[in-house]
């Protein structure tokens, strides 16, 4: 491994420690930019960076954290109880709690589905329920994201060794 590859390797990686921060919190793209950091490795170094089929693999990873932390947060907050009023409050409250740090974060997405189930006349103990499977819900999604997100950053680093 040449000096220059092994800068572009370093900073590489500090692109993807914080994609990596990124999928802790909800909304921001830390799958997608784990990918774009790849994919500018590969483009600036070719042959000696990641090979098309592991890309592939990093392409498959990425859109499978996406889609996992969707339907984990959607399939949380139906499995209790929540309707689609419900999944769209936990939706609104996650956005709006971003903005207050991490306590917003956890609570938002309680607090928008448990208050959009009281608007669409559920009692309050079907709406807390539902609030907390939103919670539940996008607690999953984040720890998967985050799992899958490891995974990427392994595959990526072994494969880019390998072939230097």
């Amino acid at each position: 491994m040449t000096v220059e590859q092994i800068i572009g390797l370093s900073l590489t990686l500090m692109v993807m420690l914080a994609g990596l921060a990124c999928t802790l919190i909800p909304a921001l793209p830390g799958p997608p930019l784990l990918l774009v950091a790849a994919i500018g490795h590969r483009l600036y170094f070719g042959d000696a960076s990641v090979s098309n089929i592991v890309l592939i693999i990093l392409i498959a990873l990425t859109l499978m954290a996406m889609v996992f932390d969707f339907l984990a947060s959607l399939l949380g907050a139906r499995r209790f109880g929540a309707t689609w009023r419900g999944m769209v409050g936990a939706a609104i409250g996650g956005f709006v709690g971003l903005f207050f740090s991490l306590p917003g974060i956890v609570l938002g997405p309680f607090i928008g589905a448990m208050l959009f189930e009281l608007i669409g006349d559920k009692e309050f103990k079907e709406a807390v329920h539902a609030g907390f499977g939103a919670t539940v819900g996008l607690l999953l999604g984040i720890a998967g994201k985050f799992s899958i997100a490891i995974v990427i950053i392994l595959v990526f680093v072994t494969d880019v060794i390998l072939r230097s």
